[in-house]
């Protein structure tokens, strides 16, 4: 079974070798399909603490690595300002 990857935006870097991921997904609506954001948070396991707040990133699922990190960067796709 391949293991899921998601792109998402680094929101913190406060924290050693970890880093919080927004993922934005954007479903119509189902009674007026007009396009609603949603997004949600994950925390991923940056090896290096080579991220900073603003990175477009990919995350890829792995083992539980804590109680809420379950993700691991997978590569830097652009870099931030």
């Amino acid at each position: 079974m391949p293991k899921k990857v998601l792109k998402g935006k680094v929101v913190s870097d406060k924290m050693d070798k970890t880093i919080s991921v927004a993922v934005i997904n954007r479903p119509p609506h189902e009674r007026y399909k007009k396009f609603v954001t949603k997004t949600r948070k994950f925390k991923a396991h940056d090896e290096k603490n080579e991220c900073k707040v603003g990175d477009l990133v990919e995350i890829i699922e792995h083992r539980p690595l804590s109680k809420t990190k379950k993700w691991i960067l997978s590569r830097i796709v652009e870099k931030g300002d």
